[in-house]
């Protein structure tokens, strides 16, 4: 997810009309980009602060229809169809979830309309990020595993994506399902980095942790966060480092 202009500390946003690629309706949208990385991210890679509190300019909304994107000038074909749909319509009007959220998960639906699970799976994890800010822990723990079953069922997942599905399942106390998930990539000889991570993992479900904890406490320095609103992808093989790294061009 990206978009750009003016500076804000953390963030470049532009007001601008935007004109919905679904439904046709012209709207005042933000244009927004992030800044540039400080702190290192979760081990979900949930970005840190300042960026962390962006989240809610990361999508726009088209106000007529409900299309939610990064850019709602944009739109696969399929979107309209995802639009149109009841469960569409019904996350919209459910204001037992957070707005911000049924943003997020508006999104995931468009995403996983047109085949993009992994993607979906992203959105969704959003959502769970919005929940954990409000302390709507049994929401959180929902869009997790929700998450984790759109990530499985896309292609095969690498080490990296692997990770944050361990994080979302330890945070959604599926311990059983975070242990054997963690080993057995461990069995496989990831990166190091990635090792270390999952061992990392590997005891805070040891102790029953549910709580968000950063890459740094896995990983020594330098070592700083990528945002994830860039939806860059993980290279196979490269590590999560690597990623980072070439995510800040570094």
């Amino acid at each position: 997810m990206s978009q750009p202009r003016p500076a804000q500390s953390s963030a470049s946003v532009a007001s601008r009309g935007a004109v919905c690629a679904v439904c046709g309706t012209e709207s005042r949208q933000n244009s927004f980009r992030p800044g540039a990385p400080e702190q290192a991210p979760d081990l979900d890679l949930r970005p840190g602060a300042p960026v962390r509190a962006t989240m809610p300019r990361w999508l726009q909304q088209c106000p007529h229809c409900g299309y939610a994107a990064p850019d709602i000038t944009q739109a696969h074909p399929a979107a309209a169809q995802a639009v149109g749909a009841a469960n569409f319509r019904a996350l919209l009007n459910d204001t037992s979830h957070p707005q911000l959220a049924r943003r997020f998960l508006a999104w995931a639906l468009v995403l996983e309309e047109t085949g993009a699970l992994h993607a979906a799976a992203e959105a969704t994890l959003h959502a769970a990020w919005t929940a954990d800010d409000l302390g709507k822990e049994d929401l959180s723990r929902l869009w997790r595993l929700e998450a984790v079953a759109l990530w499985r069922s896309g292609p095969p997942l690498d080490a990296e994506q692997t990770v944050r599905v361990v994080d979302a399942l330890r945070r959604a106390e599926e311990w059983e399902d975070a242990t054997h998930t963690a080993r057995t990539l461990l069995r496989d000889d990831p990166p190091e980095s990635v090792a270390q991570v999952l061992l990392l993992e590997l005891r805070l479900i040891e102790a029953g942790d549910t709580t968000r904890h950063s890459i740094a406490t896995a990983l020594p320095p330098p070592l700083r966060r990528p945002h994830v609103a860039h939806q860059k992808s993980v290279k196979r093989g490269e590590g999560l480092r690597g990623w980072i790294k070439r995510l800040l061009g570094r």
